[in-house]
């Protein structure tokens, strides 16, 4: 459950009950779940996404029961204490996230490719819905979508997976089968261009496209393309538009997969009379890695930074811990390093080009941008997009 499976004039819901989570129990007060953390000598964090939102902590392996006896109360038996000053927390926080425009574009880029599909939604909400949203629809949502039937348990470090079970199962009962099923809804995508003024020093710009779902094969290829389009420091973006001609501080590649679709592009940031240079360069080194096959030496490089990130994130617990959470919560498949491994090797140039081809092609992708002058913004895309309607708050900012 995330942002997607809110309604009108509930978007941010998600977000903001895993805020009012920390502010008490049934068991605990807010202070008494931060003192039993402390104690422990332990980490406690929540985060929000589009499809799910997860609770964590971190502490030493003999207070196993202590700790997961306060996160299951958290996530089930919250109090709400504190909601209207918690409320005034999140539209703090969503200030923030607009006065950060390297940020809030990928909400527009969002919103400009997928419409009214659900995915559209806000993790944030909208200071709107926020301000408004009434304590009896806070506590409904989180009646229907909270609920240990449809929770996943994740764990890394020592610790036995019996052991937590039978922890879990003596106080909750076996979970029923009942919990919400997710759904998925067709996404209608197709190239759109949005601005967003705001005053701003540099022009952010997003190109997008429509991605892979996450259970799609080609997901090994895409984290390879991934890499060596602007990826990793020697990728070709870095490279020609940062390192050769120094024409911008950040510029990177990224794609995020979901049940039924995906999304990938190419961020940058620059001043404005760099604009017009940046989406040149930026179209050509999308156009060419659609073209021509890559050569071996860098695609040989691409594949072993992509499995030495993966063989260092896994030295990392809490790393561990939500890949295997992801992976249970979304029906994705659990593979070893071996397997990984291999999976990646496979990858050839051929198959890299023809998904370039589909996903990088620059005449399929969407064009969005935030800064302060909309001409300069227009005079550097082509033309022959469609102009997407966009609702986030910030566009009449």
């Amino acid at each position: 459950m995330g942002s997607r499976d809110e309604i009108a004039g509930t978007t941010g819901v998600t977000h903001f009950i895993e805020h009012l989570l920390f502010k008490g129990s049934s068991r605990y007060t807010a202070e008494e779940t931060a003192q039993i953390f402390d104690s422990l000598g332990g980490e406690l964090n929540a985060a929000s996404s589009r499809e799910y939102v997860v609770v964590y902590g971190r502490f030493i392996d003999e207070q196993l029961r202590t700790a997961m006896d306060v996160l299951v109360d958290m996530l089930l038996t919250p109090t709400f204490t504190d909601l209207d000053r918690e409320r005034e927390v999140v539209l703090e926080e969503i200030a923030m996230y607009e006065d950060s425009p390297h940020e809030l574009i990928h909400d527009v880029l969002t919103e400009a490719m997928f419409g009214d599909h659900p995915l559209a939604h806000p993790v944030l909400g909208s200071r709107a819905t926020i301000a408004d949203m009434p304590e009896d629809e806070i506590r409904s949502y989180h009646r229907r979508h909270f609920r240990f039937s449809d929770m996943v348990v994740a764990a890394a470090g020592n610790v036995d997976h019996e052991e937590l079970a039978a922890l879990l199962l003596a106080e909750h009962g076996t979970p029923d089968s009942a919990g919400l099923q997710p759904g998925t809804v067709a996404a209608r995508i197709e190239p759109r261009q949005a601005f967003v003024e705001k005053e701003t020093e540099q022009m952010h710009v997003c190109l997008g496209g429509e991605g892979l779902p996450r259970n799609d094969e080609r997901r090994f290829v895409l984290s390879v393309l991934d890499s060596l389009l602007g990826g990793s420091l020697s990728s070709r973006l870095l490279q020609e538009v940062r390192e050769k001609r120094g024409l911008v501080y950040s510029i990177y590649s990224f794609s995020n997969m979901f049940r039924e679709t995906g999304l990938c592009g190419v961020y940058f940031g620059c001043r404005p009379d760099r604009v017009g240079q940046v989406m040149e360069t930026v179209t050509r080194e999308l156009e060419l890695i659609g073209r021509l096959p890559v050569p071996f030496d860098e695609l040989h490089r691409a594949k072993e930074h992509l499995k030495g990130r993966i063989i260092l994130g896994l030295e990392s617990t809490s790393s561990r811990m939500s890949r295997l959470g992801q992976a249970v919560l979304t029906g994705a498949e659990i593979l070893s390093l071996d397997q990984l491994a291999d999976r990646i090797d496979r990858v050839t140039a051929d198959d890299v080009q023809s998904l370039a081809q589909a996903l990088f092609a620059p005449e399929k992708m969407s064009v969005v941008g935030v800064g302060s002058d909309r001409s300069v913004f227009d005079a550097a895309v082509p033309a022959g997009r469609a102009p997407a309607v966009i609702r986030l708050e910030q566009a009449a900012s």
